[in-house]
């Protein structure tokens, strides 16, 4: 085991330990009873309790999914499924994770019927450029074994932007995509492929967590009407955030684990999230965010944590 794993067993260690020493949850918890609606979000709900954002082509997209990045074969089949089995309807993954196949495998294993997904796939920057992208997106649906997408992304601002968008947006004209956006896009680079776009980007996929709060984007996003996404709400466990004394307070305060106040903090923002685990119960606990909130003392110390700064250098 080499020093990046030992620390991300260690992590997830202090989470089943939080959450051992927590109330008991259950999925069948989860309500909205007193749930305040911020910004342009909607308490319509896609077959469970789970409030949906409209993006700006007007469909809507559950504010909270399940994320598969690093999990591949058995292990990625099998979470996903759980996942969907316990309520999640978003499933995030991309071309680059090398898992399709194996999130395909997860979504029939479910057995919920396609209606009621929201799949969301990324293409790669070794696939961009106007052909390329075509035949990249033909790939991701033969993998996961769709017909169509909910939501596909350019992963990053890298290659032929603009011959990519090209081959989205007439992708998106025939159907096959239900919305079209970004990932890992600065203010600037969104606005230059704006610019020369027909139809603008539904969703901006970014870092974003309690450590990096990404004040800026936030706000120039919200103003051009792009949703915010959030890759790594948990910042993948770095930087000590599942033992963090501030976020751990306020968790006992409200009787939730960190991970449910990280994931709260989002949802208050208006921001969707992606949290990633191989653990149904960690899955389970991740829903479980509907039945309380974040006062204004809870959300002041909360923005002491931020460091605004990228806590994954080596994706820079």
């Amino acid at each position: 085991m080499n020093k990046m794993e030992k620390k991300n067993q260690s992590e997830g260690i202090k989470r089943r330990e939080f959450l051992q020493n927590s109330a008991v949850f259950a999925v069948s918890a989860i309500f909205l009873s007193g749930y305040k609606v911020y910004g342009s979000l909607s308490v319509s709900q896609m077959g469970n309790s789970i409030p949906t954002v409209k993006l700006n082509n007007g469909i809507p997209m559950p504010m909270l999914g399940f994320g598969t990045n690093t999990l591949n074969g058995s292990v990625c089949e099998r979470s996903v499924s759980d996942a969907i089995s316990v309520g999640y309807r978003l499933i995030d993954t991309a071309k680059v994770y090398g898992n399709e196949e194996s999130v395909g495998a997860g979504i029939k294993q479910s057995g919920v019927k396609r209606e009621e997904l929201f799949i969301t796939s990324k293409l790669w920057v070794d696939d961009s450029g106007y052909e390329n992208a075509k035949k990249a997106f033909e790939t991701t649906l033969n993998k996961l074994g769709l017909e169509y997408l909910d939501l596909y992304l350019i992963h990053r601002p890298r290659g032929d932007v603009k011959g990519s968008w090209k081959a989205m947006e007439e992708l998106y004209g025939k159907g096959k995509i239900r919305a079209i956006g970004v990932s890992n896009f600065e203010p600037d680079q969104l606005d230059e492929l704006m610019a020369n776009a027909k139809i603008k980007p539904a969703i901006n996929q970014i870092e974003t967590h309690v450590f990096f709060q990404e004040h800026k984007l936030y706000e120039a996003l919200k103003k051009v009407k792009v949703q915010m996404e959030a890759w790594s709400p948990f910042a993948a466990g770095r930087n000590g955030i599942f033992s963090n004394q501030t976020l751990a307070e306020i968790g006992k305060k409200h009787n939730k684990s960190i991970a449910q106040v990280c994931l709260r903090w989002h949802h208050q923002r208006g921001i969707v999230a992606i949290p990633r685990s191989t653990q149904k119960a960690h899955i389970i606990e991740n829903l479980d965010i509907f039945d309380f909130e974040l006062d204004k003392s809870d959300l002041q110390k909360i923005a002491t944590l931020d460091l605004n700064k990228t806590q994954f250098p080596e994706w820079g």
